[in-house]
């Protein structure tokens, strides 16, 4: 069941990448039956959190019409962790969810599954786990994180690990975990399509 829009929340949008897998393209632009990759992530999230952000490090004019765009303040392409720490710097609000631009169906519930978890663990993070392993970059973190975020970056830490650092909850999502595919190619891209349109 969709949960309602939470305004204690805000939801950064994970779109900047490289798109190597992609032929340099940037991935949160490609069409997916029509539409952006953001938009649909944009759409799925918009009704769980009171602000959008979209992490982007190109085409900030037209990733705009989707949410408040943030850039990566690592300089270079530094990875998921990068823009989750400049994501959690701008956050206007008490909570962070993240989720990338490259999982076109993330869970309508996201953000309330990942809030209950944090508050039943006394925790300042938690994360989805599908059934089978820990889907880092579906998360909720305090947005006070973010010098610790910060920090991890300047170790070149992966997501995983500076959520274990933190101690962030792991949340039961195995009974959709078919909502946490990604697409990362364009092959991928092509092959969803096809399969949605049966």
């Amino acid at each position: 069941m969709p949960s309602a829009a939470d305004p204690q929340i805000s939801a950064a949008i994970l779109a900047g990448g490289e798109g190597r897998r992609v032929g340099g393209n940037d991935k949160g632009l490609l069409l997916l039956r029509g539409r952006p990759l953001v938009e649909r992530v944009a759409a799925a999230l918009r009704g769980q959190a009171g602000t959008i952000l979209i992490v982007a490090n190109r085409h900030a004019d037209e990733y705009a019409r989707f949410g408040r765009v943030v850039a990566d303040e690592a300089v270079g392409f530094r990875g998921p962790l990068a823009g989750i720490a400049s994501a959690l710097k701008h956050c206007p609000t008490a909570w962070l969810l993240t989720a990338p631009v490259d999982a076109p169906d993330p869970p309508r519930d996201l953000a309330q599954r990942l809030l209950a978890c944090a508050a039943a663990a006394g925790a300042d993070a938690a994360v989805a786990h599908d059934g089978t392993r820990r889907q880092p970059l579906f998360a909720l973190y305090r947005s006070r994180l973010w010098q610790s975020a910060a920090a991890a970056l300047a170790e070149d830490l992966p997501v995983y690990r500076w959520q274990e650092r933190i101690a962030a909850a792991e949340a039961d999502f195995s009974d959709c975990a078919h909502a946490f595919a990604n697409l990362n190619t364009l092959h991928e891209l092509r092959e969803w399509e096809r399969h949605h349109a049966r």
